[in-house]
């Protein structure tokens, strides 16, 4: 007997399923459990996902199955914000249960991001009495069964704990620390890791920060010490080590400390940064930088707490957390015995990864803003008669289309000297170029020139041709019809054509 509504997300084996033969979770749901009606939500980002590919899906589905289909287009800010997706699921089970009784609606909440499972058994056992359904290739189509009301079990408990506590899961937002305020994004990919770090915060774990140069781990690492129990009105420092500026052979003293005479120029005993940071936080910048012999000692610290200094026997035993930094691919070092495993995994428990500034929508802009501001606070403090600086529209342009490989340290350094080398109260468009310090591409990387007026795309494509030629030449002792074929082309009259263009005998 088939049910009135099915409800779902739109997601990606649904589309793939238009091409590669298979049914996909929608469509073998219908065949399994036949409803009459089908009620799709999606959310347009990039390919796969554009609203072409989902209205095809439409069509190919309606040529696989006898049902009303209703698509629903929910532009979100992310598909993990809670809150986006609480709203748009919530706005279609409310239209449908005004005409559909419940028990005739079924949700499907195989597709989708984990967040998007989330707020649907959030609905379904709270809101709405509206049965779910799952789908995987091993079992098929199953009822979602869970053993526990969510309505009776848990939000009593929240109820007391804390009504603005229950708000802010209703609404998605996680309530942040002001020690994160400073952290200036609008990007979606960013507050993902600043919810990480604003959960990781209160814990005991150790954290670990990935990212590029200037990405601002250390601006990370301060908040997540701020937000703690650690902090420094509770009576624990910030001790801040960058483990790549020590020279190799001191790196143990300086973290654990030395006593009188344990090696040439140890005139007194001293104590190491652990010792110093004890009851707080350290904080190891560069941490994969530190020597093998370094690792080993720092295991122990991190697994119990214990170290002795340099020269000593005697076992030292501090309470320090270990927030740790590094723009070095760990697993690749790992791979090639130059970074030890065990160390790597203790301290890889809460793992913050930011993004680098080419990959934060929308937020190189709002930096700039926000730098500026600063920039001519500061130099109007040190320059005589400074006067506050404002970019031109083109000079805006050229921030929008620089890569910022060093991120936001390049961006706010870049600023500054435009600033200070401006003759007007506007940056122009050549002073904002004169104080880009543009890198030169490595040789062979295509995609890392600028676009300036001496680019021209004819001549990088010849180049292309012409070095991949050779190569394939020299790979096939100048066997063309062999060489043809390394390159794909489908004749060797097609590569002796090339060859005649760019002048290769």
């Amino acid at each position: 007997m088939s049910k009135t509504a099915l409800v779902c997300w739109l997601g990606e084996r649904d589309l793939e399923s238009m091409d590669d033969g298979k049914t996909g979770p929608i469509l073998s749901t219908l065949m399994a459990r036949p409803h009459r009606e089908v009620h799709i939500l999606y959310n347009p980002t990039k390919a796969p996902f554009t609203v072409e590919n989902f209205k095809s899906y439409k069509s190919w589905l309606q040529t696989q199955a006898e049902v009303d289909i209703q698509l629903y287009k929910e532009n979100l800010s992310s598909p993990i914000h809670y809150g986006d997706i609480y709203t748009s699921a919530n706005k279609l089970l409310e239209l449908l249960t005004t005409t559909i009784p419940q028990d005739e609606i079924s949700v499907l909440v195989t597709e989708g991001t984990q967040q998007m499972h989330a707020v649907w058994l959030l609905l379904c056992k709270t809101q709405y009495s509206v049965p779910m359904l799952e789908y995987s290739i091993e079992q098929g189509v199953a009822d979602v069964e869970v053993p526990f009301d969510i309505a009776a079990d848990f939000i009593p408990h929240y109820l007391a704990e804390s009504d603005a506590t229950l708000r802010r899961l209703s609404s998605g937002d996680l309530a942040t620390s002001p020690a994160f305020e400073s952290i200036i994004t609008q990007s979606p990919v960013m507050q993902v890791q600043i919810d990480r770090a604003v959960r990781c915060a209160p814990q005991e774990i150790p954290v670990l920060i990935l990212g590029e140069s200037g990405t601002g781990k250390e601006l990370f690492a301060r908040a997540i010490h701020q937000a703690s129990s650690r902090a420094e009105h509770n009576g624990g420092s910030l001790v801040t080590i960058n483990c790549g500026a020590i020279p190799r052979e001191l790196v143990d003293s300086e973290l654990f400390g030395h006593v009188k005479g344990a090696f040439t120029g140890a005139d007194s005993n001293k104590d190491g940064h652990f010792k110093k940071a004890d009851g707080g936080t350290i904080f190891l910048d560069e941490f994969g930088e530190l020597p093998l012999e370094t690792q080993v000692r720092l295991l122990r610290v991190v697994q119990d707490g214990t170290f002795s200094r340099v020269g000593e026997s005697k076992e030292i035993k501090v309470n320090v957390r270990v927030i740790a930094a590094t723009n070095r691919d760990l697993m690749a070092d790992m791979a090639a015995g130059k970074f030890r495993e065990d160390l790597f995994y203790r301290v890889a428990v809460g793992v913050i990864n930011l993004p680098p500034l080419r990959e934060r929508a929308g937020d190189i802009m709002l930096l700039t803003d926000k730098l500026m501001e600063t920039i001519n606070e500061e130099l109007s403090q040190k320059i005589p008669n400074y006067k506050s600086k404002k970019l031109s529209t083109k000079a805006k342009k050229i921030i929008k289309s620089h890569d910022w490989p060093g991120n936001v340290r390049e961006l706010n350094a870049c600023l500054t000297r435009a600033s200070v080398w401006s003759n007007s109260e506007s940056i122009t468009e050549r002073e904002m170029r004169e104080a880009l310090l543009t890198r030169p591409a490595k040789p062979g990387d295509i995609l890392g020139l600028e676009l300036d007026n001496t680019f021209d795309i004819h001549e990088l494509i010849k180049e292309l041709k012409r070095h991949y030629i050779e190569k394939a030449l020299a790979e096939t002792s100048g066997q063309k019809t062999n060489a043809a074929k390394k390159l794909g082309l489908k004749s060797y009259q097609v590569l002796n054509g090339w060859m005649n263009d760019l002048g290769i005998n």
